[in-house]
């Protein structure tokens, strides 16, 4: 007998391919930095090589910082969509 298992809700789940204009909200806002886009996908060096990389763009300021996606997934971090 197999049991299903739910999903954690603490626990984004993203693919690297479809981050690109994904909506995110800060947990801690800073500098009233809240809701940001993901306005870059940054393609490694090699195309064999995985995405590592997005750049984040704040909606108040458009003031970017480039971060691993997968710190994405860190719900202390970040909350996916606009909260």
């Amino acid at each position: 007998m197999s049991t299903n298992v739910m999903p954690s809700k603490k626990i984004n789940t993203v693919s690297p391919k479809k981050l690109l204009l994904s909506k995110w909200t800060a947990a801690h806002p800073s500098q009233k930095r809240k809701h940001f886009l993901v306005s870059k996908v940054i393609l490694p060096d090699l195309p064999e090589q995985a995405i590592e990389f997005v750049e984040l763009e704040a909606v108040f300021d458009h003031h970017t910082q480039t971060v691993h996606w997968r710190e994405l997934m860190n719900q202390e971090v970040w909350l996916q969509g606009w909260v």
